[in-house]
């Protein structure tokens, strides 16, 4: 189902590697942002010629000769970008995009570098876009208690506009109630309490997951589930007479069901260097949908671990330098290299 389908948005909240031809394509409300096309994935693919694709959810990388060698980054998992020098096999000691990510509680580390030299706009396009993902977070998470109220209007998002604001409608989460208003808008539904403006709740259509009505112990109430991304909350809400609240109701799941097919992602960007017309880019983002055999290919992301996972030790080998039997350096690495950073 449509609730179903948007409950499973994944883009901006995974990082996942070596995906079939279906993941790669944008969902409704996703946009490509830029598309560069010579960077090198320099920890998994180092040597290899690659494509990178930044979206207003998540950079999706993939080699130009084997479409299914690929990663997908969604930029909740970021912890941190930085530039640092990196040793690239195409282009040797490069100014490279370091990003740090936490996914399952695994961290990984990528490094891209622009085999164009000279050009910063992998660095800007890539550090734009992840800004403005990180500052529009109301867009997409539900919110409690927060500051959503200015002299008593709504503060409105960037891209927002309030449908309908309903008066009298009761919180049922506590015994006696709590008296407030709904703002109902084209990206979320609000809630706070008349008494206490920062007593409220901002549920995006995103982390919808249902409204309807059914009975309470205070007599019929508007029920609204949450996604279990957004923690599977259950709320309920009373407005009388029964007539407005089927009203509400209706005004609320047609508003989600629209948004669900088209939804915003409040993620606003403004490039300085313009990327090539979207239809040029939109013809080669057409995948075909083959089914492609994993040869082999099940441990692509053992190669990104952030190395503090280091899962085990590397095989013993003769060192000339040393006189004696060490652990297999990592490609890139020299001993003297090592010594060198003490």
């Amino acid at each position: 189902s449509k609730m179903a389908a948007l409950d499973a948005l994944w883009e901006d909240r995974d990082v996942r590697f070596d995906v079939p031809p279906q993941q790669m394509r944008m969902r409704p409300g996703e946009i490509l942002i830029d598309r560069l096309d010579s960077i090198e994935d320099t920890k998994g693919n180092n040597g290899d010629r690659g494509r990178l694709m930044v979206t207003n959810l998540r950079m999706i990388w993939h080699s130009q000769s084997l479409l299914r060698v690929n990663l997908s980054v969604g930029y909740n998992t970021i912890i941190t970008i930085s530039t640092r020098t990196a040793n690239s096999k195409l282009r040797g000691q490069t100014e490279a995009l370091y990003i740090l990510t936490k996914c399952n509680n695994t961290r990984f580390e990528f490094i891209f570098t622009n085999l164009v030299p000279g050009s910063p706009r992998l660095f800007t396009s890539v550090i734009a876009v992840h800004r403005a993902y990180e500052t529009s977070k109301m867009y997409r998470d539900l919110k409690l208690r927060g500051a959503l109220i200015q002299n008593k209007q709504l503060r409105l998002l960037p891209q927002e506009q309030v449908f309908n604001k309903v008066n009298g409608v009761w919180n049922l989460s506590s015994d006696q109630g709590n008296l407030g208003t709904f703002y109902i808008t084209n990206i979320r539904l609000v809630w706070h309490a008349n008494m206490n403006d920062s007593f409220n709740v901002s549920v995006p259509y995103l982390q919808m997951r249902s409204v309807k009505v059914r009975d309470s112990k205070f007599g019929l109430a508007l029920v609204l589930e949450t996604s279990q991304q957004s923690g599977g909350y259950v709320l309920g809400f009373r407005i009388d007479p029964t007539e407005k609240l089927q009203e509400v109701v209706k005004e609320i799941q047609s508003i989600h069901k629209v948004f669900s097919e088209n939804p915003i992602f409040g993620v606003e960007f403004e490039l300085e260097e313009k990327p090539q017309p979207l239809e040029e880019v939109t013809q080669v983002v057409q995948f075909d949908d083959v089914e492609i055999e994993n040869e082999g290919q099940t441990d692509a992301f053992a190669a990104y671990f952030a190395d503090g996972d280091k899962q085990k030790d590397r095989e013993p080998v003769y060192s000339e330098e040393l006189g004696l039997a060490i652990e297999k350096l990592k490609d890139g690495f020299t001993l003297s290299g090592l010594w060198e950073v003490m």
